[in-house]
């Protein structure tokens, strides 16, 4: 998952395995409530939402901006996180962690000051991070190196570097003591036991193409994968790699999933956010797009208040050269914020 500049547009429209039709569901009644800005420079990747601390830990160029969930102030920094993609909370040890892709380490910080407790080397190119709670363990994942690093935040020691075999993207953990990671150079998920540290298995997705985002119900045991190659979602068993239903969203990096709700959202870069209701464990059903910003390709959820944010930022078109003929476009200063949606 890189910093959220590339913008395609692709048609919506469903497509699906022979027992998943178009939605019947009634709209969410989701819209654009606020946008929170954020006067720094620098590109971003992944929001994280601390529901029970009211909190948003946005990556945002070489540092982490903190945001009040219910105003949507600023409330603090965490500065020299060079390159930062990602942040994981390990709450009951009161500690943050962080991947800092250009420096190829992880900032340790305190939850409660935001101080930086120490740096740990990890792979090249740190990407994707977060916390299992049942190994009790922060997992990176590298995009260049193609591994996993494990740290134990007890003692913030690597316990283990795993081989993944493709460049890695989200990972989730079901809870139960298997880790799932998005390969996005084989379009598989490759599933980590999360007590041996080894690879067990690698399940092919079978029309999606670059997978990037992924969430998880842990309750029916499904992922939802956000392929941004080809614009799909694909829902998956978890327990055995069956692809159960796809649909057409857009040029996704992130996916998100309310447990309470039963909803799948992915965020596109293409400018909305497609919403899929699972119905139950073998149905699934697309609800509707809600439009959002060009460049909002990261989401967070607030589980309690169910409201979703997706950073973004107004983009301008880069004159082509002779060394690149298709430059990506360039952010407008100052215009970085997060998107917040709900009803």
């Amino acid at each position: 998952m890189l910093y959220a500049q590339k913008l395609k547009v692709f048609g919506l429209f469903i497509i699906g395995f022979a027992s998943f039709h178009a939605s019947a569901q009634t709209k969410t009644g989701l819209h654009i409530l606020k946008k929170h800005a954020i006067k720094s420079s620098g590109g971003w990747d992944y929001v994280t939402v601390d529901a029970a601390g009211k909190k948003i830990y946005v990556s945002h160029g070489s540092q982490v901006n903190i945001l009040s969930t219910a105003t949507g102030d600023s409330i603090g920094i965490i500065k020299n996180t060079n390159g930062v993609h990602g942040i994981a909370l390990v709450k009951p040890l009161g500690k943050g962690y962080t991947s800092n892709g250009r420096d190829n380490n992880c900032t340790v910080f305190d939850l409660k000051t935001n101080a930086e407790l120490g740096k740990i080397n990890v792979g090249t190119n740190p990407d994707a991070i977060f916390y299992d709670g049942f190994s009790k363990k922060v997992y990176i994942f590298n995009g260049r190196s193609s591994d996993a690093t494990v740290i134990d935040p007890a003692t913030d020691k690597v316990v283990a570097t795993i081989p993944l075999g493709g460049k890695p993207e989200t990972g989730v953990s079901d809870g139960k003591g298997k880790i799932f990671v998005n390969s996005e150079t084989t379009n598989e998920v490759v599933v980590i036991d999360a007590n041996t540290y080894k690879v067990i298995n690698r399940f092919k997705i079978n029309e999606g193409e670059e997978p990037s985002g992924l969430a998880i119900d842990r309750v029916t045991n499904r992922l939802f994968i956000g392929c941004g190659g080809n614009a799909t979602l694909v829902v998956m068993d978890a327990a055995n790699g069956k692809n159960l239903a796809k649909f057409k969203i857009g040029d996704c990096d992130g996916v998100a999933f309310d447990p309470a709700l039963k909803m799948a959202y992915s965020s596109n870069g293409d400018g909305n956010m497609s919403v899929i209701k699972e119905v139950n464990a073998n149905k699934f059903e697309f609800v509707e797009n809600i439009v959002t910003e060009k460049s909002a390709r990261t989401i967070g959820i607030d589980e309690n208040t169910h409201h979703l944010f997706l950073p973004a930022a107004q983009m301008e078109a880069t004159a082509p050269t002779a060394e690149n003929a298709h430059p990506r476009p360039h952010m407008i200063a100052g215009s970085f914020h997060v998107i917040e949606i709900g009803k």
